[in-house]
């Protein structure tokens, strides 16, 4: 059963209203485009789509059809010449309706109504692209949050049991080191795992240090470790050269 229309007649009766929308088709068919109310948009698009469709067979009875609605004879040479060819592949939807705001004055809703002369791969191919363009937008987007979560994790005050852990893992050097360092100057670190930079073994028995291009150096067991050669030679210690013994160095 077909659904009437609703909302108010156009022009003041049905044989008037029938004249405005035959008119808007046929201004639509001859220009392409047309801006009119989005209500007299949304009327005129199922008839100038079924006048579409007859074009698109071709055939006299068709034609004859048409004119009985579009008087023109130009305009309807126009639509079965011109439009219904650029529209076989397409199986409907032959308008496009853009809203582009309201009319200055009333207030009224405007509309653009446009015959569709693209082809339907180009159609897919705009529509795959403006897809495309979306998602780096929302990742974009998205990104600027995951910082904003991750800098406040990071901004997350410690708990006790973070704290008293770190302080339990914190190893406080014994005399032995600290008297040690003293005595071998600011530039000498004791103990089994030096800093960054302090590479130069020192053997407190022999007095003699060792660079890492040294044979004996994998070999040699650092008492002091020096962050220098002139930090060593400050300290007292000698380089050990490959004239000497195994044993000396």
């Amino acid at each position: 059963m077909p659904q009437p229309t609703k909302g108010p007649r156009l022009g003041g009766s049905p044989a008037h209203e029938r004249i405005i929308l035959a008119n808007l088709a046929a201004q639509l068919f001859e220009h392409g485009r047309i801006t009119t109310t989005e209500t007299k948009a949304k009327r005129v698009r199922p008839l100038a789509e079924k006048l579409i469709t007859k074009a698109k067979r071709g055939d006299l009875h068709a034609r004859r059809l048409v004119m009985a609605t579009i008087s023109n004879r130009d305009v309807v040479h126009h639509l079965f010449a011109e439009i219904a060819p650029q529209l076989t592949e397409r199986e409907g939807g032959y308008t496009r309706i853009t809203k582009v705001g309201n009319r200055k004055g009333d207030n009224a809703p405007m509309a653009v109504i446009e015959i569709v002369t693209e082809s339907v791969e180009d159609s897919r191919k705009a529509k795959a692209k403006a897809t495309t363009k979306a998602a780096p937008a929302k990742k974009a987007a998205a990104k600027p949050a995951a910082k904003k979560a991750d800098s406040k994790a990071t901004k997350a005050e410690p708990t006790n049991e973070e704290l008293a852990a770190a302080e339990a893992d914190v190893v406080e050097p014994s005399n032995e080191e600290l008297d040690a360092a003293a005595t071998y100057g600011p530039d000498a670190y004791v103990g089994e795992e030096p800093p960054a930079g302090y590479d130069i073994k020192g053997n407190a028995d022999s007095m003699k240090y060792h660079t890492p291009e040294s044979p004996w150096y994998d070999r040699t067991i650092a008492e002091v470790w020096f962050n220098s050669s002139e930090a060593a030679e400050k300290a007292g210690f000698v380089l050990a050269t490959a004239k000497k013994d195994d044993d000396e160095a």
